[in-house]
């Protein structure tokens, strides 16, 4: 993003509730290509101008849904206008990369630490090119070649023989043969042998069924499968997993690589903490409290810890756990549950220390010095510089144990 990802991680629910936003009750997240339909219906008209084989909006268009139009509407043809929102906060030039490596048909690979947004970018990119976003592989180590090739429906095969009918599709099959986007999670932690059948699908864009050699129909003859005009890949993989199964060369060679960084502007990533949170709340029928000044303080300390540097300049021992902006945005939403649920008249405020301790210590129990040090340095000279929520903070600090 948020980024992966750059974002990875996404623009606010806030807005995602807005304008152009389906919400469907019964689920607790909708897809992309619901949510934002009315937006995606709207942008296929806005723009009638050259898309690449099987895409349902042109590039621009693409773009434009993932970046939004800065809260300006804009005009169709036939006079409707709409707002178009903005869902990655990060860096448009990155977002245009993307969506030319999809239009050469080439795969795309966002790399980035965990949550920054890199499976909701991708998610979004699917659902404007092809309508959908649920073509998808989750990559583990116990991810075998069938996931990303095919299978059989055993007992039709028993009954029938080798046939199109028997045949169960992977996702990325079914992609090809629709000319629409796969995408692969967390492609590094498959095994090298799971990942490298990707490897002749991308160069020479055919799957091989043997069992299909001889049947009548489109996927006789030899039982090639070809790839439809339009098919392409996008996989994601985390740069804490890098050596987890290292991809190879050879499949390197076969994607562009982009990378999703944290978000740059702190009032970008404070707006999207307290969007995403005040719609976590809103789900379950609750309202956000959190503080805006509560709320700018716990995205200040992800970002000293993140970058192991205070606003102000002061050096600080970074802690192994990611910081990311996805952590930010469950910590708020857990401070602001436990005001709405089990409010005791405390402070919001004071739950801050014990949420921070709980999200750092995850990795290495060193962390948890890591984190006094930050108290013992930057909080502490916020207090005594007058900030009265660090001074607040600083109070607090036996909260951390």
């Amino acid at each position: 993003m948020a980024a992966d990802q750059s974002s990875s991680t996404e623009a606010t629910e806030a807005t995602e509730t807005g304008a152009g936003a389906a919400v469907r009750p019964g689920r607790q997240l909708e897809l992309p290509e619901d949510r934002y339909a009315t937006e995606l219906a709207f942008l296929e008209s806005y723009d009638r101008g050259p898309r690449p084989p099987s895409w349902r909006l042109t590039p621009r268009a693409v773009v434009l849904f993932v970046c939004g139009t800065d809260g300006g509407p804009l005009r169709a043809p036939d006079g409707e206008e709409l707002v178009i929102s903005r869902k990655f906060v990060g860096d448009r030039a990155l977002v245009e990369r993307c969506v030319v490596t999809l239009a050469g048909e080439r795969g795309l690979l966002l790399v980035g630490e965990p949550g920054t947004a890199k499976s909701m970018l991708s998610e979004l990119l699917s659902a404007a090119v092809c309508g959908t976003s649920t073509l998808t592989v989750q990559g583990t180590a116990g991810t075998t070649e069938d996931q990303l090739r095919y299978g059989w429906n055993y007992a039709m095969l028993l009954a029938k023989g080798p046939s199109r009918e028997a045949l169960v599709p992977s996702p990325v099959l079914t992609a090809m043969t629709r000319g629409a986007v796969a995408r692969i999670e967390e492609i590094t932690r498959c095994l090298p042998e799971v990942q490298d059948s990707l490897v002749s699908l991308l160069s020479e864009r055919r799957m091989s069924v043997p069992e299909l050699a001889g049947a009548e129909g489109p996927e006789g003859g030899d039982g090639t499968m070809h790839a439809s005009p339009g098919f392409t890949l996008i996989a994601t993989a985390n740069l804490r997993d890098k050596g987890v199964s290292e991809m190879s060369a050879a499949l390197k060679r076969r994607f562009n690589f982009e990378t999703v960084g944290p978000i740059d502007d702190i009032d970008a990533e404070t707006a999207l903490v307290r969007g995403q949170a005040t719609a976590a709340l809103a789900r379950g029928g609750a309202v956000f409290s959190v503080d805006d000044t509560v709320l700018q303080a716990l995205v200040t300390a992800f970002r000293d810890l993140r970058t192991g540097r205070s606003a102000e300049g002061w050096e600080i021992e970074r802690p192994s756990t990611v910081m990311s902006t996805a952590e930010a945005v469950h910590v708020a939403t857990s401070m602001a549950l436990g005001a709405a649920y089990l409010s005791d008249g405390r402070d919001v405020v004071r739950t801050l220390p014990g949420h921070l301790l709980g999200t750092v210590r995850k990795d290495d129990p060193a962390d948890h010095a890591r984190l006094l040090g930050y108290w013992d340095g930057p909080v502490r000279r916020r207090a005594e510089a007058g900030a009265p929520l660090w001074r607040t903070l600083w109070e607090l600090r036996h909260e951390l144990g």
